[in-house]
């Protein structure tokens, strides 16, 4: 849902394209929400062997390890024509900026990933692209009901990023579990397991 809410307020359309920086859940709920939606091409980066595997099979149209080729660069060479909306899905100090130093002219960034440090940005960086940064945050009901609904009927498949599971005494390990993004994407909680 919260994937869900960020493309919905993203207010993008089939003419555009999308660049996904980062692959954790809530990138892979980004991801899912935009070929739900029909959007294409998505190109996905991120470090982890394992979280790029999950963005190729919940949709991503090209995947990438931003070591290797830049999620920008990417883009360029599956599309660079339409107009492109970044979703930062990271959440750490200085993903903001370098989505802004990425994008193209007239670009938009939606950041999603929840930085919980001071991060500073170059605004001359936006304002000379004439960039839109949006914030968003959590959800609306009827999108968790959406999601429900489109989980329900097929239309999404969330099995491939549920990476484990755990009872309730198990969820403080399943944090710490997460903290490798290489072993897990995202661990179920199961009481009476």
């Amino acid at each position: 849902a919260v994937g869900a809410h960020a493309v919905a307020m993203s207010r993008i359309t089939a003419a555009e394209a999308a660049v996904v920086l980062g692959c954790g859940p809530v990138g892979l709920a980004v991801i899912a929400e935009l070929k739900l939606r029909g959007i294409g091409p998505v190109v996905a980066a991120d470090f982890s062997p394992a979280r790029r595997a999950l963005a190729a099979t919940m949709g991503a149209d090209e995947v990438v390890d931003p070591a290797v080729e830049p999620a920008i660069v990417a883009w360029r060479r599956v599309d660079g024509t339409r107009p492109l909306v970044i979703f930062e899905a990271v959440g750490v100090p200085g993903m903001i900026d370098q989505a802004m130093r990425m994008a193209p002219r007239h670009g938009r960034v939606v950041v999603v990933g929840v930085c919980m440090q001071a991060d500073s940005i170059r605004p001359m960086v936006g304002i000379s692209k004439e960039l839109a940064i949006q914030f968003v945050l959590g959800y609306e009901p009827h999108e968790f009901a959406g999601c429900l609904a489109a989980i329900a009927d097929g239309r999404v498949d969330p099995s491939p990023w549920i990476t484990g599971t755990v009872g309730i005494d198990d969820v403080p390990r399943a944090f710490a579990d997460l903290a490798h993004p290489d072993q897990h994407a995202k661990i179920l909680v199961v009481p009476g397991s």
